[in-house]
C-alpha cells in the first residue's frame, strides 16, 4: 500500500493543500487532522455567490468542498492529495454567506482505490452538501 510511516502534522498537511492557486483563492484552513480525518475551513467569499437576489453559494463550490474535503482525509494515508475516480454529492439546503466548515473521513483504505466522504456545513453546524468519492490511492510510479 502506499501508506505513509511518519505522521503528518495539520501544518505539513495544510502547506501541501495550499500548493495549489485554486485552494489559496478558496482560502482554505486545516483546523484539525487525525487518522483518516480532516477538518477544513474555507473563508467565505462573495464570487461563490451564483444568485444575487437570494444570496446562495454555487453548488459547483459546495461540490468542490466536498471532493477536496474527501480526498485530503487521505492525506493522513498517502501523504498526498489523490486522482478523484468517482464523487456523489447530494445538496440538503443552500448555503448564504458565511464561512464553511468542511469535514471529511476515509470509510476504506485501498492499496489501488479507497472511499472518503465529507460534509459541509455552515458555521451554525448546519449541514448544507454531503458526498462520497472514490480516490486512486496507489503509489505513484
Amino acid at each position: 500500500m502506499s501508506e505513509i510511516t511518519t505522521p503528518l502534522t495539520k501544518e505539513d498537511v495544510e502547506a501541501r493543500l495550499l500548493r495549489g492557486p485554486f485552494h489559496q483563492w478558496l482560502g482554505l484552513k486545516v483546523v484539525e487532522l487525525g487518522d483518516g480525518e480532516i477538518e477544513i475551513r474555507a473563508t467565505w467569499r462573495p464570487e461563490w455567490v451564483v444568485n444575487a437576489e437570494r444570496g446562495y453559494v454555487h453548488g459547483g463550490i459546495l461540490a468542490t468542498l466536498v471532493d477536496l474535503t474527501a480526498d485530503w482525509a487521505l492525506v493522513s494515508k498517502t501523504g498526498r492529495g489523490v486522482p478523484t475516480v468517482d464523487l456523489r454529492v447530494d445538496y440538503h439546503r443552500a448555503a448564504m454567506q458565511g464561512d464553511l466548515v468542511c469535514r471529511g473521513k476515509v470509510i476504506k483504505f485501498g492499496s489501488q482505490l479507497s472511499v472518503a466522504e465529507a460534509q459541509i456545513l455552515d458555521t451554525e453546524g448546519r449541514l448544507l452538501a454531503s458526498g462520497r468519492g472514490v480516490y486512486m490511492t496507489a503509489a505513484p510510479k
